[in-house]
């Protein structure tokens, strides 16, 4: 690694507060005042709040009131894991989140995780999810199963290992020459119950047929989708083939796409320049003013 390398510096310009949901100790961050816009992170190992949104939400914070879970077994929130229905436990988890914080109709961003799983409760209907418009980095479409992907999904808890989670993630070589950042995402990966959490995705009873997460058929019904949507891609993502968001947008009535060149599959982080000027403008109607929630 090249300790000339540095990642940018983070303007921390949001509160940390915790929540029980259901028995869930529930971490999120809190930014700005306004119409709500709900952020959801990405589901690598060490992925969280503060890591997927750092740098956009003070931007946001500007016109918005942000917030940003942990998801279910992530960052600061309660490391469980259920194995009947792990998605559908963790989609439960956050529709309560937003019940007990008393949000109602919002607008959703996503990355990675968090916009795959965002269009699949769009495309359901998910009655607790009032959704005024959607955002997707990174999110939906055919997922393969690739070196890069199985980068991310054969982490070891070393520190080489997260070095090439983020040869994954990134275009730039700066996020994983950075010692530091390295350093915090590693110690992320391999707090409690971190590691567990995520692997626990994977295993597999010896009783019970080989299932796949990746490289499998994209079942959702993105026609069902009846909210303005954004889909934000970048054009050097190595965990997503050319082209897929525009195939996805194809089938969603009212949607948008955009290209970050030089850009790879975090592009809220890699480039927020650029996604923070994406939102900014999607979120905001025709008279200059934050779309009410």
């Amino acid at each position: 690694m090249n300790a000339a390398e540095k990642v940018p510096p983070v303007e921390k310009a949001y509160r940390s507060r915790f929540v029980d949901v259901d028995g869930i100790r529930t971490h999120y961050l809190e930014a700005g005042e306004g119409p709500i816009v709900v952020l959801l992170h990405s589901g690598e190992f060490g992925g969280c709040a503060e890591l997927s949104w750092e740098y956009l939400i003070p931007r946001l914070a500007e016109r918005y009131r942000v917030i940003a879970p942990d998801w279910m077994g992530f960052g600061k929130t309660a490391k469980l894991h259920d194995f009947e229905g792990k998605r559908a436990r963790m989609i439960a988890h956050i529709a309560r989140f937003l019940a007990v914080l008393a949000i109602g109709r919002a607008s959703f961003v996503g990355n990675s995780m968090g916009a795959t799983f965002l269009l699949q409760i769009a495309a359901e209907r998910h009655p607790g999810f009032a959704i005024d418009r959607l955002v997707a980095i990174s999110g939906g479409g055919w997922m393969p199963e690739n070196a890069a992907r199985k980068r991310l999904t054969d982490y070891d808890g070393s520190l080489d290992g997260m070095v090439g989670i983020l040869q994954s993630l990134f275009e730039g070589s700066v996020w994983h020459a950075d010692e530091d950042y390295v350093r915090r995402r590693h110690a992320l990966s391999i707090a409690p119950g971190a590691w567990e959490a995520v692997a626990a995705a994977r295993f597999r009873s010896p009783n019970a047929p080989e299932r796949k997460e990746f490289g499998q058929a994209d079942a959702t019904n993105y026609e069902a989708i009846g909210v303005p949507t954004l889909l934000i891609a970048g054009a050097e993502d190595k965990l997503r083939l050319p082209g897929y968001a525009t195939d996805v947008a194809k089938r969603i009535a009212d949607s948008k796409v955009a290209v970050i060149p030089g850009c790879g599959h975090c592009a809220n982080i890699e480039r927020p320049d650029i996604v923070g000027d994406l939102l900014l403008d999607f979120l905001t109607d025709k008279a200059g003013q934050p779309v009410a929630a």
